[in-house]
């Protein structure tokens, strides 16, 4: 198994959670690693932890930001052990594996990991299309960070051997600059009409990201979409020269 999964280490503190990750990866078959703004990389000690998968430090990259590490990805899932306020589609990891193994077949993906002491932040998640939660229990929910890494990296096994496969969507799922951009015409065509949320005006914006990113559209979709909105600013340019 070699899917176009990238997994993604956020601040990791310990050297040797990025080798025993490294190791996780590599007995499952999964070879790309990402590390973002890493504690110390490289590391003598996370060599050792790594055994056998040295070949998988030496080629980890490491980047200064989520979006460089998450470039050139359509679907992006990120771990979280703790609930959060907004409405996002929580996946357990097996439903997660599923359909990270379903869109890779169309266009890399991501799975983002938090450090070791407060895991993602909800702007780490903001590119986020859903979370991926590991069952555990209530008594000690927190999850060494290559543990986390070794049962998804298993489930995206266990999903990519099984074949299970949905029909191949219409178009791929849009980047996450291209919802982005999506996000920003919004915006500004909402400006334009002199559109505010008055009871919520300060969360406006947040909620409209998150209604994107839980609609998970896709590269058509977002183009329509657009093109709706290009629609409704020449309408506006052409009652305002009227």
């Amino acid at each position: 198994m070699n899917p176009p999964i990238r997994m993604v280490l956020v601040e990791p503190s310990h050297p040797g959670n990025v080798g025993a990750a490294a190791r996780a990866m590599k007995n499952m078959g999964l070879t790309e690693l990402v590390l973002v703004r890493p504690k110390e990389f490289p590391s003598p000690e996370a060599t050792v932890r790594a055994s056998g998968a040295i070949d998988l430090l030496e080629r980890a990259r490491v980047v200064d930001s989520i979006a460089v590490a998450i470039e050139g990805c359509g679907f992006v899932l990120g771990t979280s052990a703790r609930p959060r306020s907004a409405n996002w589609t929580v996946l357990d990891p097996r439903e997660a594996a599923r359909r990270a193994i379903d869109e890779a077949a169309i266009r890399p993906v991501a799975v983002l990991f938090g450090g070791e002491r407060n895991g993602l932040s909800n702007e780490d998640l903001a590119a986020c299309h859903a979370l991926l939660n590991v069952p555990s229990d209530s008594a000690y929910e927190s999850l060494n960070l290559a543990q986390a890494v070794q049962i998804v990296a298993w489930e995206l096994r266990m999903a990519a051997g099984a074949e299970l496969r949905r029909l191949a969507p219409e178009a791929p799922v849009a980047t996450p600059e291209q919802v982005a951009n999506l996000h920003a015409h919004l915006a500004s065509v909402l400006a334009q009409i002199g559109f505010t949320d008055q009871r919520n005006i300060a969360n406006l914006g947040f909620r409209l990201e998150r209604l994107l990113a839980r609609a998970v559209p896709d590269e058509k979709e977002v183009q329509i979409l657009r093109g709706l909105l290009t629609a409704v600013q020449r309408t506006i340019a052409r009652d305002a020269g009227g």
